[in-house]
């Protein structure tokens, strides 16, 4: 069953308030509507049956409600849900292993949940994009990087719904030259992916490129990595594709995206977590974070659907927040002190 806004419909019934609320949560964070959230003797009581395309039960004890089961009998024939595993206190570890499995169990039953921009968006994107880039201008400070050079800080870019046009919007501010290559990670249909490096690539300094075996990521780079299967970097820093799917529900996995450059790159990689649904990159954000890498995130309001950034800031790993033109400003800056203390630093030296 759907909504009217075309969303599926969902009913929670729990004895412990609590819990119905971090169902409630969860599943508005997976693109879902929720018709019914009550205890079972609510539900016994509402006037009229809820509309539901999907049962979630979870009971501190089934043994206190038996007519409970026998009513829902009665009255569905739609998925029943039963003995969902309590939430664990949100923004913990455990809570975002909590959710994920909860969606494998909901997308069993719903099909894919996350919604993800279509072509005609993508296409409507690059209608809307203005006929000069926006860039601001490389600080006196810097030095344009070299042509072809190999990029050693990686920032990875990651985005889900209403990704592209954040991201456009960021790199359409950046200035030619910075010191710096991206990987970006996008949860896309496959078939779109010409498309995105099209309009993405419209006006700006810095273009997509697809991923390719045995390529050092340069300056100025903007590798888009494939949807199929994994990729990962070798000793020497180049890129290979592996045999195995991405790990998880949705590809490119984020997390995965995330672990595998850092893996190499270490305290050189870091992150900014554009528009999206879900929480992918909450499990990665602590690890990169101990590496010292520096996460950042896209603010709220200017987001499609903030969910993904927003779960990635309730982790606490996050050390700026901003739209895609402030995170553009934040990353010039940042590069241009970088720059600025190493070149104090070999003058110490010398």
């Amino acid at each position: 069953m759907t909504g009217p806004n075309g969303r599926a419909q969902v009913a929670i019934v729990s004895d412990v308030v609590l819990q119905r609320h971090r169902l409630q949560a969860a599943a508005a964070k997976f693109g879902l509507e929720v018709c019914f959230s009550g205890d079972p003797q609510r539900l016994q009581d509402y006037p009229e049956f809820p509309d539901a395309g999907l049962w979630l039960i979870t009971l501190e004890d089934e043994a206190d409600h038996p007519a409970l089961f026998d009513y829902l009998l009665e009255n569905t024939e739609v998925p029943v849900l039963f003995g969902l595993d309590q939430a664990p206190a949100p923004g913990s570890p455990d809570y975002f292993r909590w959710e994920r499995r909860l969606l494998g169990k909901l997308e069993k039953q719903l099909g894919e949940l996350e919604q993800l921009d279509s072509k005609a968006s993508l296409e409507e994107l690059e209608e809307q994009a203005p006929e000069r880039p926006v860039s601001s201008e490389l600080p006196q400070w810097l030095t344009p990087a070299a042509p072809d050079s190999v990029a050693e800080n990686v920032w990875v870019l990651c985005a889900s719904l209403g990704g592209p046009a954040a991201v456009k919007a960021f790199l359409d501010c950046l200035p030619p030259g910075l010191p710096v290559g991206f990987i970006y990670a996008q949860h896309i249909d496959d078939h779109f992916a010409e498309v995105l490096t099209r309009v993405l690539g419209r006006h700006a300094h810095y273009k997509l490129r697809h991923a390719e075996e045995n390529y050092r990521v340069k300056n100025g780079d903007v590798v888009l990595m494939p949807v199929e299967h994994e990729w990962k970097f070798d000793s020497t820093g180049v890129l290979t594709e592996q045999s195995t799917p991405w790990p998880g529900p949705y590809g490119p996995s984020i997390d995965q995206v995330l672990l595998n450059t850092a893996d190499h790159y270490g305290a050189r990689c870091h992150a900014i977590l554009f528009s999206g649904m879900g929480n992918d990159g909450v499990i990665a954000a602590p690890l990169l974070k101990a590496y010292g890498s520096q996460i950042w995130v896209q603010e709220s309001t200017s987001c499609g659907n903030s969910s993904m950034p927003d779960s990635i800031a309730a982790t606490g790993c996050a050390s700026f927040c901003g739209t895609p033109e402030q995170l553009a400003r934040e990353l010039i800056n940042t590069i241009e002190k970088s720059c600025l203390l190493k070149s104090r630093q070999k003058r110490g030296s010398a």
